[in-house]
């Protein structure tokens, strides 16, 4: 017998919930019974489900869970009050805008045993999924730096944070769970270019909890798009670029020289180039498809409250380092929930 369809519920229609909204009502196993934006529904986005104007109504329709797409500032309310009602949710990232509030909704979902993830989106990007598999199974060997580059044009959707919060997250979390490491240290500097009170470029170094390296380059005042991850190992580098879902590996290759005084130094050379045929299903629906599966209590790799709660935190640090001018520790150690099935 076909187990009953899911109750999904959206909350905001704009940029990204538009998106949640074409695939929720595609997606197999679950059935979009409304939406909630007090704008309406002015571009029909709501895949013709019913468009409402509080969340309330939406608790009232009987919902499993509900995709939370609206601004950043109004996550903790909205997510307590999901919690309150003992609704599932994908809270879409940041978690929070403060720590504090991150905490907050963690405590009310796991207090009450319900499924909740953070739509950290790149960890369904088919390069970033394949890159970490190969580093799990060691194709790298010891990892030595993660750089990220993520720069564009700015974005006016987007105006209650600014590129650390919304950008730089995506690459705090990719970072941390392509590696199964923790963020140690941050160093950052940020500028404010474009008449905003929130900055609009942020360059960060960092460590992980095993040594790791990793810089970040993240923008929005390039006319260039880019959206670059390179991991550099003991073997060679993986290049993933997240716009193409391209994975692409540099091997190195020996070193001879016949200079007596620099045979000590073990440097590498240009060896072979090996780009990887990969599936590229859509990231969103791969991502649906895992919180779905999660809800239904199946086995599930999603990113948990806690990992974005991780997230949130170093960002703070980073601003916290770009305001004082000085490295900020954190907690170290592996991920706690690193791999965790939910």
């Amino acid at each position: 017998m076909t187990a009953a369809a899911l109750r999904a519920g959206l909350i905001g229609l704009g940029s990204m919930g538009r998106h949640h909204a074409r695939v929720l009502a595609g997606l197999d196993g679950v059935t979009l019974v409304g939406v909630v934006d007090p704008m309406g529904d002015k571009n029909g986005w709501a895949q013709g489900a019913p468009v409402l104007s509080t969340v309330e109504e939406l608790i009232a329709l009987g919902v499993d869970y509900a995709v939370v797409a609206c601004p950043t500032g109004l996550h903790e309310e909205i997510g307590l009050q999901l919690a309150d009602a003992g609704v599932c949710a994908l809270i879409e990232k940041p978690l929070a805008d403060t720590v504090e509030g991150a905490r907050r909704l963690v405590d009310a979902f796991e207090s009450r045993g319900l499924v909740a993830g953070v739509g950290h989106i790149e960890r369904c990007n088919p390069a970033l999924r394949s890159l970490r598999s190969r580093l799990e199974a060691g194709e790298l060997g010891d990892v030595f730096q993660v750089v990220t580059r993520r720069q564009g044009p700015f974005p006016h959707r987007i105006a209650d944070v600014g590129v650390v919060k919304d950008l730089a997250t995506h690459d705090i979390d990719l970072t941390g769970w392509v590696t199964g490491q923790r963020y140690t240290s941050i160093a950052a500097h940020t500028v404010s270019k474009s008449g905003r009170p929130h900055e609009d470029m942020v360059s960060a170094v960092g460590q992980l909890s095993d040594g790791t390296m990793v810089n970040h380059l993240v923008n929005w005042l390039s006319p260039l798009k880019e959206r670059f991850t390179s991991v550099t190992g003991a073997r060679g580098c993986f290049i993933a670029d997240t716009l193409t879902a391209d994975l692409t590996f540099h091997s190195n290759a020996s070193v001879n020289t016949e200079w007596e005084a620099l045979r000590a130094f073990r440097g590498v050379s240009e060896g072979d180039m090996i780009r990887y045929a990969i599936p590229k299903r859509e990231p969103l629906l791969v991502e649906h498809e895992l919180f779905r599966d999660a809800v239904r209590g199946e086995e599930a790799d999603i990113c948990t409250l806690r990992q974005g709660l991780r997230t949130v935190e170093v960002a703070a640090a980073v601003l916290e380092s770009a305001a004082s001018g000085e490295t900020v520790r954190l907690p170290g150690g592996p991920r706690p929930d690193q791999g965790q099935k939910s």
